[in-house]
């Protein structure tokens, strides 16, 4: 395919149609994921900041939902389908800046075959999705601050670095790589008065956070803490990592960021030492900090992707350099969207038909527990059926309209609470360990907690199984099991939901302000 210089325009906006078109259809398609429909959760009870993340992403599903008054998979993942749009084109412009419009061109191709653009970012909701607009406008603000001298692009990138942040933890990398360039190679931006104003501007965006963690005794700074402190060398989980990495990027354009960096490390990269410089002070620290925290626990490949996009634009140069006197297509972009085309198909059809024999299992209460793509099939199945069983035991006498919904971890509860419990106007409840129930904690509360002889349904399914009877031993004077409902996908069970009665709460369960005083107490004691 040979691409004219003229044509660059019509095949970039071409590349944006056709990719929002794709991405938009299935959003509307696909069900939510255990991650994705969490966070629905945060534009349905914002706050200031949340137990798992920064508010962002909760805001902008409220903003392109209408504040949930559009409720449905597609306009709850909306944002997501029009920001990696933009994204596109924002990473086009940063190519285009830093050598001409065919690097942007073929930088915009290899953000499009990201796996982790098109789909963790570009269809499902997730705080990547803001997390990315944000950063890559930042890294735009800085080479142009960089090129220009200009003091408003330092102020910029302060601001979008500050709502990077507000999306995701990880934006602080963002000046983490820039203080690590200043103080390497740009040492008289220390003079800048630009740069304080824009540490300034960030740490204003991040006041929403700090507020919120200190109210609740730094409850979400904590839990992320533990997510990656020490542990016993493990191997394993670090290949986990790089094989994660390998996929979630894309395994073309994984391999050219490697070839690329180790071309740059040759000095055979024809870019401007300070563009280069920049982008690996921000992303080969973010990679390698994640690489080590796997060397002693398990951790997911997509927490260092938006270094690998930074790579993107540094392949992009590298291949504008060797297809200098040749307008055709680079093979590894033809390559790398092969595979994103391939991937989807073989995803998506796995998803939706179980073609693949992925789980074994034959008994009842083990069905879709090797599975994992009915994480994200069925669920609006279960609400059907769900209804249907839920009237025929109400008639029954055995339970009654006002019950709700309980369960003891933060997923399921996010999926019974969309899919089952709001159709019915039923409210879900966390009964269990806090560190399990995550904004849960915080939800019940606002539901109006529990309260002493309430029943409430409970659904275990044969993936994730879990007995109510062990679990909620103490707190209710009855559990039953009273029935199964099976999920079929293409005719076949694909996994299995136990439907339990738990009737007649009998000890009150700790609420947030008994935990929050309980630690306030700890801490006192701790200090004497």
């Amino acid at each position: 395919m040979r691409i004219k210089e003229q044509n660059i325009n019509k095949i970039l906006t071409w590349l944006l149609v056709i990719s929002a078109v794709v991405r938009g259809i299935l959003a509307a398609w696909m069900e939510f994921g255990n991650d994705e429909v969490y966070y629905w959760t945060y534009a349905l009870y914002p706050d200031w900041s949340h137990f798992d993340h920064p508010p962002m992403v909760g805001l902008v599903i409220q903003l392109f939902s209408l504040n949930l008054l559009l409720d449905s998979e597609f306009f709850i993942r909306l944002a997501s389908v029009v920001m990696m749009t933009a994204n596109t084109y924002i990473i086009f412009c940063i190519g285009k800046e830093l050598k001409d419009a065919r690097t942007g061109l073929y930088a915009a191709l290899l953000y499009t075959a990201s796996i982790y653009a098109f789909v963790i970012t570009g269809i499902f909701i997730m705080p990547d999705t803001p997390l990315m607009l944000f950063w890559l406008l930042a890294i735009w603000s800085a080479i142009r601050s960089l090129s220009l001298s200009k003091g408003r692009f330092f102020i910029l990138f302060g601001l979008f670095s500050g709502l990077a942040m507000l999306s995701k933890y990880s934006g602080v990398f963002l000046w983490v790589g820039m203080g690590l360039y200043i103080l390497i190679f740009n040492r008289k931006q220390l003079k800048n008065p630009y740069l304080y104003l824009s540490l300034l501007i960030s740490a204003i965006c991040c006041i929403p956070i700090l507020y919120w963690n200190i109210k609740y005794n730094f409850a979400s700074l904590s839990f992320h803490g533990e997510r990656v402190g020490g542990g016993a060398l493990n191997f394993s989980t670090f290949g986990t990592e790089l094989a994660g990495e390998f996929f979630y990027n894309n395994p073309v354009t994984f391999v050219l960021a490697v070839i690329t960096v180790v071309a740059v490390f040759k000095k055979r990269l024809n870019l401007e030492k300070s563009a280069q410089r920049l982008i690996l002070c921000i992303a080969l620290p973010m990679i390698a900090l994640f690489w080590v925290f796997s060397l002693t626990r398990p951790t997911l490949p997509h927490w260092n992707s938006p270094a690998y996009i930074l790579l993107i634009l540094l392949s992009a140069v590298y291949l504008r350099d060797k297809q200098s006197n040749n307008q055709s297509l680079p093979k590894s972009i033809i390559a790398a969207l092969s595979v994103l085309i391939i991937t989807l198909v073989i995803g998506v059809a796995e998803i939706k038909t179980g073609f693949i024999p992925l789980d074994r299992h034959t008994d009842p209460e083990q069905i879709g527990r090797d599975d994992f793509t009915v994480d994200m099939y069925g669920w609006r199945q279960l609400g059907e059926k769900f209804a249907d069983f839920r009237a025929q035991k109400i008639a029954e006498g055995v339970m009654n309209e006002e019950d709700g919904i309980v369960a003891n971890q933060w997923f399921p509860l996010a999926n019974l609470d969309y899919y089952v419990a709001r159709p019915l106007g039923l409210r879900v409840m966390g009964l269990g360990w806090p560190e399990f129930l995550h904004k849960y904690l915080w939800i019940n509360d606002k539901r109006g907690g529990f309260h002493l002889g309430e029943n409430y349904w409970f659904l275990s399914d044969s993936r994730y199984p879990k007995d109510p009877k062990t679990t909620y031993q103490w707190y209710f004077k009855e559990i039953e099991l009273v029935g199964v409902i099976e999920i079929d996908r293409c005719g076949r069970p694909a996994k299995n939901f136990f439907v339990y009665t738990c009737k007649d709460l009998c000890d009150q369960p700790p609420t947030l302000q008994s935990l929050m005083a309980a630690s306030d107490a700890a801490d006192t004691a701790s200090r004497q």
